[in-house]
């Protein structure tokens, strides 16, 4: 069978394919259970793999890649089967854990804040979305490290405010441990309130907070990461317009696109100080 065209460059997907591989468990090509012995052999996991970073990057339904190498059934089935493995996650882990390794996660700053997307379909974590007329919105806050490399994220309905979901956006920072013993973190003026600092406190770390109603260079503080970060996860039209109702799926396609950001920086931020001979001089 042949293999849809690449939304991503192969320098990118095949490291990825190949952990990702590594972690699917052995399935027979024929269903051993068919009383014939004749069913069709199962559509091959990379095919399927594909035609999800096809979603991820496009933002279109399963049926609009659907072709004769994959059905639509097919690709939503194979997800729902990754899903309940955990392999996104597991992969995801893998990527900070290999990031951290190699290059090293900055996590004395940590960087929080929320960002809004439309959730045209509603679902599990949508609700009426304050900047959007009401529609339904999707507002995940999103955590990340010192440079900008996403660490979680926990998604609400847009009607959420930022500030109620911290608490249970630093609580993901127990899946990072050991962590350094100083992490500051750095939050814009939406959670500039006597509450903040108590829940900062509670979990040993230390908040560096705008002020509301003082104005500040775009330069100020380290804000920008998390920012700048917003903006890689939304070249992922999946994300930037979600249509998945159930929250395990939509937080599947966070930690596939998640994945996806850290090994490119990696890749990126490794060139020059793990180089081999044979090694281009140019960055992809």
């Amino acid at each position: 069978m042949g293999r849809s065209a690449p939304v991503l460059p192969a320098w990118l997907t095949d490291p990825l394919w190949g952990q990702f591989a590594a972690l699917l468990p052995e399935r027979p090509a024929v269903d051993p259970a068919h009383p014939l012995g004749c069913h069709r052999p199962r559509i091959g996991d990379r095919i399927v793999f594909d035609k999800l970073l096809q979603l991820l990057r496009l933002g279109c339904s399963c049926q609009a890649i659907a072709d004769t190498t994959c059905s639509a059934t097919t690709i939503r089935n194979r997800r729902d089967e990754w899903i309940s493995l955990g392999v996104f996650m597991r992969l995801k882990q893998i990527a900070l854990e290999s990031y951290d390794r190699i290059v090293g996660l900055e996590l004395d700053r940590i960087v929080v804040d929320g960002s809004i997307a439309k959730a045209p379909g509603g679902g599990e974590v949508a609700g009426r979305s304050p900047v959007d007329r009401g529609k339904q919105g999707l507002n995940r806050s999103g955590m990340t490290d010192g440079y900008g490399i996403p660490l979680g994220r926990v998604l609400a309905g847009a009607n959420r405010h930022d500030s109620p979901l911290l608490a249970a956006t630093v609580d993901l920072l127990e899946d990072l441990e050991p962590m350094p013993d100083d992490i500051t973190v750095h939050l814009d003026a939406g959670y500039d309130s006597d509450k903040t600092p108590t829940e900062l406190t509670a979990c040993n770390l230390h908040g560096r907070i705008a002020h509301k109603g003082e104005r500040a260079p775009i330069q100020a503080g380290e804000r920008w990461y998390v920012e700048r970060t917003h903006a890689w996860q939304n070249a992922f039209h999946r994300i930037a317009r979600c249509y998945e109702r159930r929250a395990t799926v939509a937080n599947a396609f966070f930690d596939l696109a998640d994945t996806i950001i850290t090994v490119r920086r990696l890749i990126r931020r490794a060139w020059t100080t793990h180089r081999r001979d044979e090694r281009p001089k140019r960055c992809p």
